[in-house]
C-alpha cells in the first residue's frame, strides 16, 4: 500500500481542475468531479465552504444573535437589556436596572427558548442576568486597607 503525496495530488487538481479520490474515502460519493478552477463561482458558495472549512457556523451564529438582539428579545427588552458575551454555553446579559433583572430572570426560560429558536448554532444553554455594575472603591492600585476610599480626603 503506497502513501499518496498530498501536495502533488493538490497540485495536479489545481492545473487540470480533475479531484482524484482515494478509495479509502467512504464519505465521499464515487462520482468524480471535474471543475475548472479558473471558472467563476457564486459568492454565496465560495462563503458557505470558507464557513464549513474553518468551522466558523457557530461564531457567525453568536454574531448574529449579537447583531440581531432586538429582534430576538423584542424592542422594549433590548431597550434595557445588553448582550455582554457567551462563554461556554452561558449567556451574560446587563440590565439597565436591578428591576429588569428580576424581572428578566423571571422570564429567563422563555427568553432562552426565543434565543435557542432564532440562533440554533449559537449554543446557548443557559442565562446569567446581571444588573447595572457601579464602580468599585475597593480595588486597584491605590486603595489602602481600613481607609474609606477616595471620599476619605474630602473631609
Amino acid at each position: 500500500m503506497s502513501k499518496r503525496d498530498l501536495a502533488k495530488d493538490l497540485f495536479i487538481s489545481y492545473k487540470t481542475g480533475f479531484i482524484k479520490k482515494s478509495k479509502h474515502e467512504k464519505n465521499i460519493s464515487n462520482r468524480e468531479v471535474n471543475l475548472n478552477p479558473t471558472d467563476p463561482q457564486p459568492i454565496s458558495d465560495v462563503l458557505k465552504n470558507l464557513i464549513q472549512d474553518r468551522e466558523w457556523q457557530s461564531g457567525i451564529a453568536e454574531g448574529n444573535l449579537f447583531a440581531n438582539w432586538e429582534n430576538i428579545v423584542g424592542a422594549e427588552i433590548a431597550e434595557h437589556t445588553e448582550p455582554i458575551a457567551i462563554l461556554e454555553g452561558v449567556l451574560t446579559i446587563r440590565t439597565s436596572s436591578t428591576a429588569w433583572a428580576t424581572q428578566l430572570n423571571l422570564i429567563s426560560s422563555d427568553v432562552l427558548a426565543s434565543l435557542q429558536a432564532s440562533a440554533p448554532g449559537a449554543l446557548v444553554e443557559k442565562l446569567s442576568i446581571i444588573g447595572p455594575q457601579g464602580p468599585s472603591w475597593k480595588r486597584g492600585i491605590r486603595t489602602i486597607r481600613g481607609a474609606r476610599g477616595p471620599r476619605d480626603t474630602f473631609g
